[in-house]
């Protein structure tokens, strides 16, 4: 009896590793572009039935409802100061309109200049995976909100 009890104690720690293992995997994932652009309407809707402050609060919280695996959510007014951003609160407040990625692309400014003309775009460059803690290149959905810009974006793998 004894024995049999230690057996099932063995089988289900070893039930609860594999699916600890199994929701390591699938965090793994990479973000789909579909996701990011999903997130980022999120994002839209939550700004403008929230408000801006309450929002970009919670867009820089890392472990809030707009952070998923490598996907995170940033705002950047029309002038590149940084309003909000999921991955790295010590860029709040910043002016980043000069920020160039490894290749030398000034990708804020380029986005800006997107955003002026149309209100939905994505946009390529190089930037620092939050998970992996290297540069890769990356693809961002944005939708411009009033004189700002809201994006998320996937890493290319």
């Amino acid at each position: 009896m004894k024995r049999n009890c230690m057996k099932n104690g063995v089988a289900m720690v070893a039930m609860a590793a594999a699916a600890l293992a199994g929701g390591a995997v699938w965090a793994a994932e990479n973000v789909t572009a579909k996701e990011a652009e999903a997130m980022v309407k999120k994002g839209v809707a939550y700004v403008k039935a929230n408000g801006k402050e309450k929002a970009y609060a919670e867009i820089t919280n890392t472990k809030g409802q707009f952070v998923d695996r490598d996907l995170f959510l940033s705002v950047v007014q029309f002038d590149g100061k940084v309003l909000a951003h999921g991955a790295n609160e010590k860029l709040v407040g910043k002016m980043l309109i000069d920020i160039k990625d490894i290749d030398g692309k000034e990708f804020l400014r380029e986005r800006i200049e997107l955003a002026k003309s149309k209100p939905v775009l994505w946009q390529d460059y190089k930037f620092s995976n939050p998970l992996t803690k290297k540069i890769e290149p990356k693809t961002a959905y944005c939708e411009r909100v009033d004189d700002t810009i809201l994006c998320g974006g996937v890493f290319k793998k």
